[in-house]
């Protein structure tokens, strides 16, 4: 295994920025030891991106990220640090069925406003059969 990761190198393998890498380095998400200019990642430093990027996938808040990361290292332990995950994963589930909810919604309102407009629109234009005779 690797004992250290570039920063070009982890921008290549997860497709960001340095510019993102180092907003992560600035908000504490990640700590890569400096040799002179260069920043040298750990393979600890390489797993927290690839669970950044999986919780940004999942639409987790860099805040709840950085918690969930957090929590790996400290109390209350491993069962403590699931029940949290799940009451995220739950919440983050609630909320988009709730958004899938309004957009169904959304797509029932817009079906019927078309189907009112196309209704019209064949009461304002002349019947084709009349044109012909």
């Amino acid at each position: 295994m690797q004992r250290y990761f570039t920063i070009t190198q982890l921008t290549q393998e997860f497709d960001i920025t340095t510019r993102t890498l180092r907003f992560y380095e600035a908000q504490g998400l990640v700590t890569p030891q400096r040799r002179g200019r260069q920043r040298l990642y750990t393979p600890g430093d390489r797993t927290r991106i690839k669970l950044i990027l999986r919780g940004k996938r999942l639409g987790f808040s860099l805040a709840e990220v950085k918690e969930l990361i957090g929590m790996y290292g400290s109390a209350p332990g491993e069962a403590g640090q699931l029940r949290l995950l799940m009451e995220k994963i739950s919440a983050r589930r609630d909320e988009l069925l709730e958004k899938q909810r309004d957009i169904e919604l959304t797509l029932l309102e817009l079906e019927e406003v078309e189907a009112g407009a196309l209704a019209r629109m064949e009461e304002l234009s002349p019947v084709s059969s009349e044109e012909g005779h």
